[in-house]
Parts: C-alpha cells; structure tokens; sequence
C-alpha cells in the first residue's frame, strides 16, 4: 500500500476505533485488590474480539501466573521483512473521588474532539491505536507481526515480566512499539527516549504501646505522627532538593518543557513556586525525585484529641535510568533510620522496584519512524525523556538486546492519566495509529 492509501484506511476506519475505544474504555478493568474481577476479564476478551477484528490470524488469551490473563496475537512475516511486537495494556487506575470528575469516570464522553474518561489515554489509547494502525492492512501486513496486551500493568506489573523471561520467543521480535507513552503538547511529535526507573515502599513508624489522651499527656508522650512527618520533611531541604546521600542530579541532553508550559500544565497555583534546580528536563526525566504518596493517619473529619502510637507512609522514589532502583530505595530507607527522632521504631515493608530505560536512537527501525511520524504530523519527531517506569520494558532490554524499543503513542502531558478527567484527543489518535500504520510498512521495506 502507498503512503496516501495507508492514511485513508486510517482515516476511514476512526469511527469505529472511536467506538471500539469508548466500548473498551466503559468496563472498569481495575486490577488491584479489592475491585471487581469479573471486569478485567471482560476488558481481556473484548481486546481478543477486537486483535481479531485487525485480521490477525492467531489471537488467545494466556495465563500469567498471579495475574490476569495477556491478550497475544501474531501474524507470520513475509519473507525477508522483521516481525514487530506492539505492547499495550487494557487495565486501569482506580478513578477515585467521582466528585472530582466532570463526566462519570466510566461512561466515555466525547467533548469538543477528545473522549474523557478513565483508561482512554492510560492506556486503552494504545489497544486501539495498535488495532486501527493494523486493520488499515486489511491482513496483508508488511511485517511479522506480534501483539501482546498486559491485564495488569498498574498494579504489580512486574508479574509480566517473569512471563517474558519465561517465555521469550513467544514476543521476540527485531522491533517493539510500547504505546504507553506521548507527546509533551498534541501534535507535536516525540519519542520517548528515556524512563527513570522506580522503588517504593512503606515506612511505619511506632512510639506507643497505643494512642493517648492528648490533654494528659500531650507535650511528654512521643507522637508517631509528628516523628514521620519530621522525617519525610527531612528528605528534601528548603528548595525541594533532595538531602539523600548519594543521590546527584543528573543531566538530560535533550530539551525540557519550559517553565510556564509546565506550571499550565502540572496546575501550579499562582505565586508558588516550582521545587529542586537544574533545568526541567534534568529534574523530571534524569535526576531522583521522592514523592510521598499515602499517609495512614487520622482524618480531619474522624480526629481526635489523641497523641499517635502509630503512623504509616507510602513513598516513591524515581530513580534516573541509569540508577540502581535496589540501591536507592535502601540508601532513602537508611536515611529514614538515621532521621528518626526520639528513638521511634522505623519498619519498612511492601517493596516495589522498576528498572529504567535509555534507548539507542539509532537503527534501521528508529529511522522509519522517524519518517512515519514526519508524515503523518508534518514535521520530524524530537527525543523526549519521561518521569514514570513502564516495568516490562527493561525486560525486554535483557531479552532481547538487539532489539530496538519505539515508544510513542496518543497520550499526551494534559490527558490528565492517574486523575480526574483523564482524556484522550481524537486526532492524536488518529496520528498515532497513522505513524504506527506508516511505520509498519516503512520498516517492512527494510531488508535484515
């Protein structure tokens, strides 16, 4: 197929993956403890309806042990051309409070050129950009093809990751497009080129037998909570950058956003100011950054008069892709240690690593995508770094290291992902499923 016919098959097939991703994106496929199962399997078997509607001969779930079963499909190569694995994943984040959403998180409203709901963009975008990219073959696919949709990304990830490394020939491939990523700004094409890694764990801190009367005995009595909040206070100083030993800035070569597109984009409120120094895109895609995410403490509303014999406390720590998640999080757990005051007792437990990512942006792949993505946004795309991990992407760096990994995709830095009115904007879409569809066949013309 010619560049133009492969952009007016996409074009053509956008109603029904707008459909199709507004169908995916009403089941509520939360895959963490304690929300139904019943919907996660249902959002597995619709991405097995919709990989078959592509016109891929072979598609079936697989179980993974511990968690829910990955959607795989394939489709052989031709003769002489690479084989392709795309990666998404059809599970969710937990929308939340609903009274911070202007539309119901599960019934995906189309407003103004963009679907709002949970999971559009993070990341059943990536489904549907993947099925549109490839119904646009029509079944005659330039390439060896491979597809596999992960049931359990958000929530322990990394249970994918031994299936990968028990299984690698089921996804080898010469080339791996992870649609779970974006662009800083809509239509202005990225790739992403780097991912800090990740650890976190959860630090509880005890002074009492159990909670006191703070009238009697307020003012002696050690109160657990003051001793966290103390400590986590201690892990960054009065600029916002970290007090860890061992924990540098790092440099990042390529450009950042400026200040006043991120202060519109990340919400800053006016007359605050932004935390740590160095540039942005040091900050955000090549340094260490810890983020308290949880606090078990009293609420406001359920306070009472009393001293704290306990606390808890779930921290992050993004960690440069370069860095050592394992060494991190010890050397942020041993400072905590060290900073506890009063003698508290510190316990740690409930520990999650994430290896980072640094990709070579060279390479017969890398270079029609970047044709693709010339044509299909009118320029050429930039290399961009991003803040989160994505957990199987390191495996397949030690799987298969002759292998070039393209991230991209239709998520965006204002598509709101882990919060309230998370959106999707239709022509990235369209873009996306342009540029895979684009690249696809300008990588099935290079001979390996």
């Amino acid at each position: 197929m010619t560049p133009d016919e492969l952009e007016g098959a996409v074009a053509a097939g956008m109603p029904q993956a707008i459909q199709d991703l507004k169908r995916l994106a009403s089941i509520p496929s939360i895959a963490f403890p304690g929300h139904p199962e019943e919907a996660v399997y249902a959002a597995a078997a619709m991405t097995e309806d919709l990989l078959r509607s592509a016109g891929l001969p072979h598609v079936r779930q697989i179980p993974v042990e511990g968690s829910f079963p990955a959607v795989y499909a394939e489709a052989p190569a031709p003769p002489g051309a690479p084989t392709v694995l795309l990666y998404a994943h059809y599970d969710v984040q937990p929308p939340g409070d609903p009274a911070l959403w202007r539309t119901p998180a599960f019934e995906p409203t189309e407003i103004d050129g963009s679907i709002y709901g949970r999971g559009v963009a993070d990341d059943k975008s990536g489904v549907i950009s993947h099925v549109a990219a490839l119904r646009a073959f029509r079944g005659r696919f330039p390439v060896g093809v491979k597809v596999i949709i992960e049931g359990q990304e958000e929530y322990a990830g990394e249970r994918l990751e031994a299936f990968v490394a028990q299984n690698p020939e089921l996804v080898r491939a010469d080339a791996i497009v992870v649609a779970d990523t974006g662009n800083p700004r809509v239509g202005d094409p990225s790739v992403t080129t780097s991912l800090r890694g990740m650890g976190a764990f959860t630090v509880e801190v005890r002074t009492l037998k159990e909670s006191l009367h703070s009238g009697s005995f307020g003012g002696a009595a050690p109160d657990a909570l003051a001793a966290l909040i103390r400590m986590l206070a201690a892990l960054h100083d009065d600029h916002g950058d970290i007090r860890v030993p061992g924990l540098p800035r790092g440099n990042f070569l390529g450009s950042g956003p400026s200040e006043e597109d991120f202060r519109a984009t990340a919400g800053v409120l006016n007359d605050v100011s932004l935390v740590g120094s160095g540039s942005l895109a040091d900050r955000l895609w090549a340094s260490y950054a810890i983020t308290v995410t949880g606090l078990d403490v009293p609420t406001v509303s359920g306070a009472i008069n009393a001293v704290q014999a306990v606390a808890r406390a779930r921290v992050t720590v993004r960690v440069p892709p370069a860095g050592d998640p394992k060494t991190t999080v010890n050397a942020v757990v041993d400072f905590l240690h060290q900073v506890a005051p009063w003698g508290a007792q510190v316990s740690v437990s409930d520990y999650t690593l994430g290896t980072g990512y640094l990709a070579d942006t060279g390479g017969a792949a890398r270079t029609a995508l970047n044709r693709a993505m010339e044509r299909a946004y009118g320029r050429p795309p930039r290399d961009v770094g991003a803040g989160g991990s994505i957990p199987l992407v390191s495996t397949f760096v030690k799987q298969f290291p002759a292998a070039t990994i393209l991230l991209f995709g239709a998520e965006d830095d204002d598509a709101a992902i882990h919060a309230p009115n998370e959106r999707v904007n239709l022509e990235e879409l369209r873009r996306t499923a342009t540029t895979e569809a684009l690249f696809l066949q300008e990588y099935g013309s290079t001979a390996i």
